[in-house]
């Protein structure tokens, strides 16, 4: 966290940095990987959240955190007053947070700055949601994830990954659905090696 001119580090675990994209632009990211096993929210995170409550205008969502998020009815693209999305409870929603710090109840939004979904909204009814870890998550979100990569060669599916821990997976049919669930679990377990000779047994080469 932020201290005076400096930098706080909150948490124990190795030091990362990732270089800003367009060759030696400004910018980049220092972070701490950990194995914290609870998500904190960071604002402009993505994250699979469920909804709980309707309460007024605004959806209270478990993101997995500490505490409760916020969803206003108009945060969604094309919402108005009489033009309400229709969300239940219990429904999975793919958004972001807009609001995010200690003092303040997380805010999600589901629009981009621009008032576009740009992906973002509720998740489809069937499928199958489950947990990793928040370390996996972050390798899988990586872009040009080796695992990612060799799962898409086995058949198509829809994947949709919160950077709370929670991944979303639909495939044509349910066996083909928990075959992916079950490579993603135990990614975490396996060397790049192991995972590349499960899934050549599931292709059968």
């Amino acid at each position: 966290r932020r201290c005076g001119a400096g930098l706080l580090v909150t948490k124990c675990g190795l030091l990362r940095h990732r270089q800003a994209g367009g060759g030696g632009a400004a910018g980049g990211a220092y972070w701490v990987d950990s194995q914290q096993k609870r998500y904190v929210p960071v604002k402009g995170d993505h994250v699979i959240g469920i909804v709980t409550a309707k309460a007024g205008d605004v959806f209270k969502l478990d993101v997995g955190g500490s505490e409760q998020a916020s969803l206003s009815y108009l945060a969604f693209e094309g919402a108005t007053k009489r033009n309400r999305p229709n969300v239940q409870v219990g429904d999975l929603i793919y958004g972001q947070f807009l609001v995010a710090n200690k003092d303040m109840e997380p805010e999600m939004v589901c629009i981009d700055s621009s008032g576009r979904s740009s992906g973002m909204g509720i998740i489809g009814q069937d499928g199958f949601l489950f947990k990793v870890s928040l370390g996996l998550i972050r390798k899988l979100l990586a872009p040009k994830c080796e695992i990612i990569q060799e799962l898409s060669q086995l058949y198509p599916f829809e994947l949709v990954l919160g950077m709370n821990g929670r991944i979303w997976v639909k495939a044509k049919t349910v066996q083909q659905t928990l075959i992916i669930v079950n490579i993603l679990e135990a990614c975490e377990y396996m060397t790049a090696e192991q995972r590349k000779q499960a899934l050549a047994k599931l292709s059968g080469h």
